[in-house]
């Protein structure tokens, strides 16, 4: 890898979703509005909406860069530009950093203005440091865009790339503990669930929420999370193709 290769992909790529005013604003406005609503609609019961509100702020994130990054690589692809740079003095692991790095960026701006909305507007109530909830959400959306880019390998369209949330994404909500506690689930889907990352996103996001100091369980979750992310960005260069056929 070449640091200057990769800040160039990356500072192209920005200059690209700087004219997509539509992708900038699902990635950094869907999440706030997802929040906003789910407020209100726990509004005559805002325990409720401390109790998965935290959880959501990583879930939000997580899926909204998925989409999004997912859908932005392949249509690289798709219309040659992949091609292109890749004939060019530039890796592959060049071309994924530098993806990873303008969608981080973007996935900064994102956490930033959806952790500030949930705690100072929306009334969040958390024991633990609104530091420890911000870095647990970029590392959430990390996580998003790192799934994204990996899953573009293998799709044929951006149609099939939605497609993919059903596959990747929906189990790991359903598993991830939001909606039944993951020990009282069946052995078999317990077993699953420790394998996903986004269970540890959660229980990250669960840790600040419940805990005024860290623990070493969040300890654990921000490593697995963190780590899952810098695994799949590794598959994604790995499996990235030149061009889709």
């Amino acid at each position: 890898m070449n640091a200057y290769r990769t800040f160039a992909t990356a500072a192209r790529v920005l200059r690209q979703l700087r004219h997509d005013p539509r992708s900038i604003a699902l990635m950094i406005l869907v999440p706030c509005v997802m929040l906003l609503l789910l407020r209100y609609v726990f509004d005559g019961n805002p325990q409720t909406f401390d109790s998965i509100g935290a959880s959501l702020l990583g879930i939000f994130p997580l899926i909204t860069m998925f989409l999004v990054t997912s859908i932005a690589t392949l249509r690289e692809r798709t219309s040659g530009t992949l091609e292109r740079l890749l004939a060019m003095p530039l890796g592959k692991g060049d071309l994924i950093a530098g993806y990873a790095l303008a969608f981080g960026a973007l996935a900064v701006v994102q956490s930033v203005l959806a952790t500030g909305l949930a705690l100072w507007a929306l009334g969040l109530d958390v024991t633990g440091s609104a530091w420890l909830l911000l870095l647990i959400a970029l590392l959430d959306a990390l996580l998003g865009t790192a799934l994204g880019l990996f899953v573009s390998a293998f799709a044929a369209s951006e149609f099939q790339a939605v497609q993919f949330m059903p596959a990747v994404i929906f189990p790991q909500l359903l598993l991830c503990g939001l909606f039944a506690a993951r020990d009282t689930m069946q052995p078999l889907l317990e077993w699953i669930s420790n394998a996903l990352p986004m269970s540890y996103a959660v229980d990250g996001m669960n840790q600040v929420l419940r805990n005024p100091d860290i623990t070493g369980d969040f300890i654990r979750d921000i490593v697995i999370v963190a780590g899952s992310a810098l695994l799949v960005l590794a598959l994604g260069a790995a499996t990235l193709r030149r061009r889709t056929t």
